[in-house]
């Protein structure tokens, strides 16, 4: 039916280049592309011997958009999936801009030398996009992504208004790894090391980094320590839900985790800041990358589960109501199915799903630049259920947090 370009050739690449594999009726021909082209020749090999589907690979600098174009219009793709750096991503929609092709991606735009991410940088694309006939779909990962789809849904079946959001994500497996990320290191620490930042009353209240925490129950998990940070969909959702008085975003991470990070981040390895060393500038959070486990390396011997979902109070026909709906992910069963951990597979599949939908449903193929929350969340949620991440709802049961009287 459709070409379609995969630009990123991590965790999570790999995931999005296995799932477009198993749904070639839709995606006819794949290419998979990356500043190296090895990694996507591997990736390349795993998906003929797995599923017996052959998919084309490709060298580009996404940082060039010349480099870009010219591959684009090599291949002549009709969407492109950006799952490359979220440094690149204006780049890309640029190249996009430049060739006549759809974009979708998985994180937004960040620049590289400040620890910041919002969407204002790709939002200003809309009148381009629209002007041009076609989309961007922004952040159809899982969070962002499933997460807001989560919640149209919630708001569409459930509520009259939602008023309270709390997105909660606990990945409770084992790697085996003294320290590691389970997705680019680099955007991981940056995300969790910058202060955090929730919406109440109208407003944005910021804290110290990882200084709000409790215990949340999580569904055949138990109880893990959850944190407070700021999430990019939290932007999104307060803007597309007016109603809501809170939205918070909540992480787990394990007593050995956050030792590690304290100290790493105490004798500067998680800085952004060019150092001199040996006559040459070196960013310590890129040498930290270069030395800690690759994520895409963790997925053999992974075990246990994630579970990401949002828990939503507000009011129907008048009365209180609360809502409660996720997603179970097995690192083992991943592994089996695509050579993945479960963090790069909760991001990979939706961003497939995105992708499909584009292709496949005149609902979610609207020329402009779109957050995931803006598009009818029925047909989205009916994929995950057949595409590998089924979900689960919960109504009118008490959720763990305070609110107020």
């Amino acid at each position: 039916m459709s070409k379609v370009l995969i630009i990123g050739a991590g965790g999570v690449g790999s995931v999005v280049a296995h799932k477009c594999a198993l749904n070639s009726q839709v995606f006819t021909s794949i290419m998979l592309a990356s500043r190296t082209k090895s990694k996507c020749d591997k990736i390349a090999a795993e998906i003929k011997e797995m599923h017996g589907v052959d998919i084309e690979t490709a060298q580009v600098d996404a940082d060039i958009v010349a480099e870009t174009v010219m591959l684009i219009k090599r291949f002549q793709p009709k969407l492109l999936i950006n799952v490359a750096l979220p440094y690149q991503d204006l780049t890309i929609m640029e190249a996009c801009l430049a060739t006549g092709v759809h974009y979708l991606d998985t994180a937004n735009y960040e620049p590289k030398d400040v620890a910041k991410f919002e969407y204002s940088w790709q939002w200003a694309y809309q009148q381009r996009f629209k002007e041009a006939g076609l989309m961007a779909l922004l952040g159809c990962g899982f969070d962002p992504g499933v997460t807001q789809v989560f919640t149209s849904y919630a708001n569409k079946h459930y509520f009259d208004e939602m008023h309270y959001l709390d997105i909660i994500d606990c990945n409770a497996g084992d790697h085996g790894k003294a320290f590691a990320t389970n997705f680019n290191p680099e955007i991981n620490i940056r995300e969790i090391t910058q202060p955090g930042r929730y919406w109440e009353n109208g407003e944005w209240v910021e804290i110290e980094a990882m200084s709000i925490h409790k215990p949340i129950e999580y569904p055949g998990i138990g109880p893990k320590e959850s944190y407070v940070l700021y999430h990019e969909e939290l932007e999104s959702l307060v803007k597309n839900f007016p109603t809501l008085k809170r939205a918070r975003f909540w992480m787990t991470f394990g007593q050995a985790y956050i030792t590690h990070l304290n100290v790493l981040e105490n004798v500067g390895m998680t800085s952004i800041k060019p150092i001199k060393f040996n006559g040459m500038d070196i960013v310590p959070l890129e040498f930290l990358k270069a030395v800690l486990p690759a994520p895409d390396s963790l997925g053999e011997n992974y075990s246990g589960q994630t579970s990401i979902g949002c828990q939503i109070k507000g009011t129907k026909d008048g009365e209180e109501t609360t809502y409660y709906v996720w997603n179970n992910c097995d690192h083992a069963e991943c592994y089996k199915e695509v050579h993945a951990q479960a963090v790069s597979y909760t991001t990979g599949v939706p961003a497939m799903i995105g992708a499909m939908l584009m292709l496949t449903n005149e609902e979610w193929m609207k020329p402009g630049v779109w957050n995931c929350e803006e598009l009818n969340p029925d047909p989205f949620m009916a994929l995950l259920n057949t595409q590998g991440l089924p979900w689960n709802e919960r109504i009118n049961i008490p959720l763990p947090h305070e609110y107020p009287a």
